[in-house]
C-alpha cells in the first residue's frame, strides 16, 4: 500500500524565512527543480545554494533544472556561479526569459519534483507559503510553470555564442 501524503504548509513572512524555505526545498529535490522569478537574486549565487544545485545535478544525468525569469540580463552580474554551473551542466539546465505576454505574472515560485513548492505571493513582498509533500497543490504550480515556460524563450546559454 502506498503511503498517503501528509502535506505540511508553513506561512512565510520575510526574506530570511523565504530563503530558508528555498534552501530546504532544494535539499529535498531528487529529479526536477523548476524556478520562476522576476530575476534570479544574489541568494542563488551563494556558495551553499550553488553547491546544493551542483550535488542535485551530479546525482543523476536525468535530473533537470528549469528556470524562467522576467529579466535575465542581471545574471552576469548577480549569478556568475550559476553561469559556471550552466557551463558544466548545460545538458541539465535551461534558463528562459518570458515573452511580453507573460510579463504580467507576478508571483514567484520554486517547485521540487512533483510534491513540494515555495510560493511568494508577489515579487515586491516576502510573504508566501512553503508546502512540503503536497502533490495536489504542487500540481497546480506545475501547470502554471508549463504555461509560463511556453510563453518564454531560451535566454542564457552555456556559451557566449549560444552554442
Amino acid at each position: 500500500m502506498a503511503e498517503e501524503p501528509n502535506p505540511q504548509h508553513s506561512p512565510i513572512f520575510g526574506n530570511a524565512e523565504y530563503q530558508a524555505a528555498v534552501d530546504t526545498i532544494l535539499r529535498k529535490a531528487s529529479s526536477r527543480i523548476r524556478i520562476f522569478d522576476h530575476t534570479l537574486g544574489k541568494e542563488f549565487n551563494s556558495s551553499g545554494r550553488v553547491e546544493q544545485l551542483r550535488r542535485f545535478l551530479l546525482a543523476s544525468r536525468r535530473n533537470s533544472l528549469q528556470i524562467v525569469l522576467h529579466e535575465s540580463r542581471t545574471m552576469d552580474r548577480d549569478c556568475p556561479r550559476i553561469l559556471r554551473l550552466l557551463r558544466t551542466y548545460g545538458h541539465s539546465i535551461s534558463i528562459h526569459e518570458t515573452h511580453p505576454t507573460a510579463k504580467s505574472v507576478y508571483d514567484p515560485f520554486v517547485i521540487v519534483d512533483e510534491r513540494s513548492f515555495v510560493h511568494r505571493f508577489h515579487f515586491d513582498e516576502m510573504r508566501g507559503l512553503f508546502a512540503l509533500d503536497d502533490p495536489i497543490g504542487t500540481h497546480a504550480f506545475i501547470e502554471r510553470f508549463a504555461e509560463i515556460w511556453e510563453a518564454s524563450s531560451p535566454a542564457v546559454s552555456a556559451t557566449t555564442l549560444g552554442l
